[in-house]
């Protein structure tokens, strides 16, 4: 796989030289100062390529887009969708032009992913990034108070909420409200709580069926000219995958992946698969669901979590990347087999870009102050122990290759010898 690296931009506090230090081969990124549904200029797309070619010496290049983001009008095919629409075609468009094929996007409602906690402790000391799902029903029905939104949790889960809003302060829950409605450095979209009441308000008669349809409309416009620029869509999955705040979810398991990819059977549209996502859900197996998906897996976020506890919806913290409850050596080793198998298929996209999503603050991480999730050494460590997996899985295969092709070799030596060949032996 190819191994890449997020980076955010300038305001990154983690820098492309960093990044090429840690061994990444490629940069992720993207244009977060411009906002959804805006078009990005190819002179900005420049400007970016340009930054990194020149932090990298010309070791780097920009390689995958994450994100491209496809804006509320959109997702709710409000009355300027159609403006938004001709907006993200122009943006493929000039990316084409400027040579970069892989187009990472997600499709959740309002937020594009949810924490409780940005800097949880640990008992090393390191701090991760956790959702707990007591306290975000704490946020839901006490501090955003969510008309109906007790309804959404248990009886249990919401007893915890009332005494843990009841034990907040007013810092305690400035940062609850600050983790829930986090947004990405640099970005041009931030949330108040009094946004986020008016977003959801938007989505009030838009259940699941209904906003997988608009994500299909979406595709059904876009899809057709990624695959005349020659360019790969993939859409990231649901961050928790399960329900939040009364949004509709539709990318969070194995079969809403399966429902969308083939109503829109297009080679040039597939999956982002987040193993990070997918593993906080229980029921989804994610070496079963990297084997479904396999030949549509445009690009890979390899990160672990453990879940605190085993029903939908659940907590559950990042933890190291060969840690958690992810199979992360089963779902690497089912990565290679696809790569291995689009090799003898002749396609152009038989090396897969990977990067280490997430990471925990661990040693200088911890007084560094970079993007949660996002540290230099905590990702440089991930993407250390990835790779190792990798090159075991791949060390072993060729051992197993060179034994087997020895073993067929000396078993015709065998044969010529017993059937009294001894020039061809010799």
């Amino acid at each position: 796989m190819r191994q890449t690296w997020r980076w955010f931009g300038p305001e990154d506090r983690v820098t492309v030289r960093d990044a090429l230090q840690a061994g990444a081969q490629g940069i992720v990124s993207a244009l977060h100062h411009l906002p959804p549904g805006a078009p990005w200029p190819l002179d900005d797309i420049a400007k970016r390529q340009a930054q990194i070619a020149t932090a990298s010496g010309g070791a780097l290049a920009w390689e995958v887009v994450e994100s491209l983001p496809v804006s509320e009008a959109i997702k709710t095919q409000a009355s300027d969708w159609s403006a938004h629409i001709d907006a993200y075609k122009v943006s493929l468009t000039a990316l084409a032009a400027a040579g970069i094929s892989t187009v990472c996007y997600n499709f959740m409602p309002v937020l594009d992913w949810t924490r409780t906690s940005l800097r949880a402790e640990l008992p090393s000391g390191a701090t991760t990034m956790r959702f707990d799902l007591a306290a975000f029903a704490a946020f839901d029905v006490h501090i955003l108070k969510r008309p109906g939104a007790a309804e959404a949790y248990t009886p249990e889960i919401l007893d915890k909420a009332k005494a843990a809003a009841a034990g907040m302060d007013d810092a305690a829950r400035q940062a609850l409200e600050k983790a829930v409605l986090a947004g990405l450095p640099g970005s041009a979209e931030s949330w108040t709580l009094e946004g986020v009441r008016a977003a959801i308000d938007t989505y009030a008669a838009l259940s699941s069926d209904a906003l997988r349809q608009n994500h299909i409309d979406f595709l059904s416009e876009v899809v057709p000219l990624a695959e005349q620029l020659g360019m790969r869509l993939c859409c990231h999955p649901d961050d928790p995958p399960f329900a939040l705040l009364g949004l509709p979810r539709t990318m969070s398991t194995l079969a809403d992946y399966q429902t969308v990819l083939a109503a829109v059977d297009h080679p040039s549209f597939g999956a982002t698969f987040c193993t990070g996502s997918f593993g906080a859900r229980p029921d989804n197996d994610c070496v079963a669901m990297a084997k479904a998906l396999a030949p549509r897996i445009h690009f890979v976020h390899l990160r672990n979590v453990a879940r605190e506890t085993y029903r939908v919806p659940c907590s559950f913290v990042e933890s190291e990347h060969l840690a958690g409850d992810v199979d992360m050596v089963g779902v690497v080793e089912v990565l290679l087999d696809e790569e291995a198998r689009r090799r003898e298929q002749g396609r152009a996209d038989d090396t897969i870009p990977m990067r280490p999503d997430h990471g925990q603050d661990i040693l200088t991480d911890l007084i560094a102050g970079a993007q949660p999730g996002y540290p230099a050494v905590g990702r440089l460590k991930g993407l250390a122990e990835l790779r190792g997996v990798m090159a075991a899985i791949s060390h072993g295969r060729a051992k197993r290759a060179t034994k087997d092709h020895e073993q067929t070799r000396n078993g015709k030596q065998d044969q010529t010898f017993q059937g009294g060949n001894y020039e061809n032996i010799l």
